[in-house]
């Protein structure tokens, strides 16, 4: 059997010699179009003239177009149409695009979008959250509240209350390749799209309102992506849409891809938060009352922020029973780029703010932080019947304590810890911290429809096996992993799986690549597909040869039918020869799932995957310069289908979380400018960056739930591991006084040096 088999990456190969074709490899026809934005200077004002006439006199422009010159639709919207592909009077934020310009090249289309000369009646820019709740600028008439039990009672009732607030940054999606698409014009109107997207059949929507044509016209291929993290969900939208519209005009294949600096300026970011807290505790640091409020930075257009907010709310209990919890959300419009899916989609933001107030019940305490977050776990399955979450999904299925506890124990927490506070007692200058948090990250999309997914499984005469299916590859190793399963159900070898591009002509009404839910439902609706023709092929073969079908086995590249014994090449081509349909689609939707986001009460998730790191960082209390020294992870995979793919998820996921809570910077002026849109400003982690010492583990545990192969999400809970980073250089920090250290997110050297001033009082 192929899965739980770490196989390699389908296309590592390909990577490691450069040969693995993204979308602006594709050769193209000579008289292909390329395509470029011109923006908006200002965050927020009227526009008053467009003077183009210098951009259609520069060189190799072939067109300009402005809102006006758009034949049908101008919306790029994924959820309310209320942001449109070029700016019609008004501009909302500084890199919104106002007109396009089609050149032969790249790089006149580029240089000739900067001659625009566009006169705008400036008006103040709303950029932070301050700004943004005096002038009650929000997308909901009000804050989102939800809530269990009398979380306001308990609190006043408490022997001890804590209280604070917490500030975290966003963060730039940074893959690799950055956005990009192309569009040929076919017959009839039709058209051809090849996009870097996580969601093929959101662009596929799109684009058929853009050229005013059904979604049948429209077919929309994607092989793989330089890198997703959640930016490719959205945001791809406008290049598809430009290009399209610029392709059926012209008669010509047009081509897009922003450079870094307009992918930065252009396109939006993780939502950054506040989050304040106040809760009443025990003695010993168990939580009587707990209430939050998240403000959240939305930028100028909705896109995906109520459900990135809801999730947040989701995800404010991390691992923890809470009997009397409140949860406010508000959710801000600012003129800034509209904030977008990342990885983790609000979950890690929900989550951050819980591990923040459990370290700062510790150190009010002067407990170890793991003994208070144990105080307030979950019970693992057998002890936990009529334990809720605030939002009143039951927990049958955790692990975390003896997680925990395994963890603590391999990575001898214990004894490090003693070692640290060793260490520091006979150190000034340099101070090491050491963190142990857990994870509880939900999976299903909240959305409910979303949570179905379609395939097309072929086998062909001589055997072998042609896979499509509405999952799209990014790097994560979606591909191999449902090749595997179809591999497996087959009892073939993986040299007989061919999976081709994700395509909105073989597999219709995609649900995103996103949720950490490509595997859970791709696989099985790729599952599906294949046992209808397994079971084809096994009612033929066994009235064939006269025995009951039950008795018809695949098993290596073989099919045993009772004692005869035929290769399963041989076996499709006598059912092919035989008249059999070896052809089927599947489908799967996930089941036992309810929400109301209004009540924010439910069961929104099938399941949930857990984990838990430790971190141990040193930094300098002079600089606040800082390494991270060594990090454990053990994860909660389920039945893992390919356990090397899935460790490196892990890894990346943690190094990239890290990377959100300590070197990456977003930084706006006062003018709404992004100031860091590029590598030479925004810092993601380098290699060096990494643990010196790495050590990644994933726990035996079988998904209780009927998942494929009884498996478990690795996409996005494992980003959650990068949040032990902050709490070990907190930990850190407080070594330096007797005073909370207070340390915001980013932990950037300079908020270190900051926190350590604060902490020395």
């Amino acid at each position: 059997m192929s899965v739980a088999k770490s196989l390699t990456h389908d296309s590592a190969r390909l990577h490691v010699t450069g040969t693995a074709r993204y979308l602006d490899d594709v050769p193209m026809p000579a008289n292909t179009l390329h395509l470029a934005f011109g923006t908006s200077e200002v965050a927020h004002g009227v526009i008053t003239a467009i003077n183009l006439d210098a951009v259609r006199a520069a060189p190799g422009v072939v067109a300009v177009l402005t809102a006006d010159d758009l034949p049908f639709e101008n919306d790029v919207s994924p959820s309310i149409h209320d942001e449109p592909l070029l700016a019609t009077g008004s501009v909302h934020y500084l890199g919104q695009p106002i007109f396009l310009v089609v050149a032969d090249s790249h790089l006149n289309a580029r240089k000739a979008a900067r001659l625009g000369e566009i006169t705008i009646e400036e008006k103040t820019p709303l950029l932070t959250i301050d700004q943004a709740m005096e002038a009650n600028s929000r997308f909901e008439d009000g804050p989102r509240i939800w809530s269990k039990g009398d979380a306001s009672a308990a609190i006043e009732n408490a022997p001890r209350v804590v209280e604070g607030r917490f500030e975290m940054g966003g963060q730039e999606h940074f893959y690799l390749e950055g956005q990009a698409a192309l569009a040929m014009p076919a017959e009839n109107g039709d058209i051809y799209v090849s996009s870097s997207t996580q969601h093929p059949t959101e662009i596929q929507h799109k684009v058929a309102h853009a050229i005013g044509k059904p979604m049948h016209a429209v077919r929309v291929e994607s092989r793989r992506m330089g890198g997703g993290f959640g930016g490719k969900e959205s945001q791809g939208n406008a290049l598809a849409c430009a290009c399209a519209v610029a392709a059926l005009q012209t008669g010509r294949p047009c081509k897009m891809r922003y450079d870094r600096d307009d992918d930065m300026m252009i396109t939006g970011k993780r939502h950054d938060f506040r989050i304040a807290y106040r809760a009443g505790v025990d003695d010993v640091g168990r939580i009587l009352g707990v209430e939050f409020t998240h403000y959240a930075r939305c930028g100028w257009a909705l896109d995906l922020s109520l459900p990135v907010a809801d999730r947040a709310m989701l995800h404010a209990d991390n691992t923890y029973n809470l009997d009397h919890v409140t949860i406010e959300s508000h959710r801000l419009k600012t003129n800034t780029q509209s904030a977008t899916a990342y990885r983790g989609f609000g979950g890690p933001q929900g989550m951050l703010g819980m591990e923040r107030l459990m370290d700062h019940i510790a150190r009010d305490l002067g407990k170890d932080a793991l003994d208070v977050r144990r105080a307030n776990f979950y019970a693992d399955m057998i002890d936990n019947a009529g334990q809720t979450t605030p939002y009143g999904q039951e927990i049958t299925d955790c692990i975390i304590n003896d997680l925990v506890d395994e963890l603590a124990d391999n990575a001898e927490y214990q004894t490090r810890r003693a070692a640290t506070e060793v260490w520091n007692t006979e150190n000034d200058i340099l101070k090491k911290g050491l963190a142990l948090t857990p994870v509880k990250f939900g999976i299903s999309f909240t959305l409910t429809h979303l949570n179905q997914a379609g395939a097309l499984v072929h086998v062909y005469q001589d055997g072998s096996i042609h896979l499509n299916h509405g999952g799209t590859e990014m790097g994560q190793g979606l591909f191999q992993k449902v090749a595997q399963v179809a591999a497996s159900r087959f009892g073939v070898s993986m040299d007989a799986v061919k999976i081709t591009p994700t395509d909105t002509a073989k597999v219709p009404n995609t649900s995103a690549t996103a949720a950490s839910s490509g595997a859970d439902l791709n696989g099985m609706a790729v599952q599906a597909a294949c046992d209808t023709i397994r079971a084809r092929m096994a009612d033929f073969l066994g009235e064939y040869y006269q025995i009951a079908p039950s008795e018809v086995r695949f098993t290596e590249d073989q099919v045993h039918i009772g004692q005869e014994v035929l290769t399963f090449a041989a076996s499709a081509k006598l059912a092919y020869e035989n008249r059999i349909s070896l052809s089927s689609t599947g489908f799967y939707k996930t089941p036992e799932i309810s929400w109301d986001r209004i009540k924010g009460h439910g069961r929104p998730f099938y399941y949930f995957a857990y984990g838990a790191s430790v971190t141990e960082v040193v930094i300098d209390t002079l600089t606040g310069e800082n390494r991270i020294l060594r990090t454990d992870i053990l994860h909660d995979a389920g039945n893992s289908l390919n356990p090397a793919l899935d460790i490196g998820q892990v890894e990346g996921a943690y190094v990239q979380g890290a990377g959100w809570l300590t070197t990456e910077e977003l930084v706006w002026d006062d003018k709404g400018r992004l100031r860091t849109h590029a590598p030479s400003t925004y810092k993601i982690p380098a290699c060096s960056d990494r643990p010196d010492i790495f050590n990644v583990t994933l726990y035996e545990n079988e998904n209780p739930v009927e998942t494929v192969y009884r498996s478990k999400a690795v996409g996005e809970p494992p980003f959650n591991h990068g949040i032990s980073a902050l709490m070990a250089l907190s930990d850190a920090v407080s070594a330096c006084g007797d005073t909370f250290a207070d340390l915001q997110a980013p932990a950037t050297a300079e908020n270190i040096l900051a926190a350590v001033k604060r902490a020395r009082g």
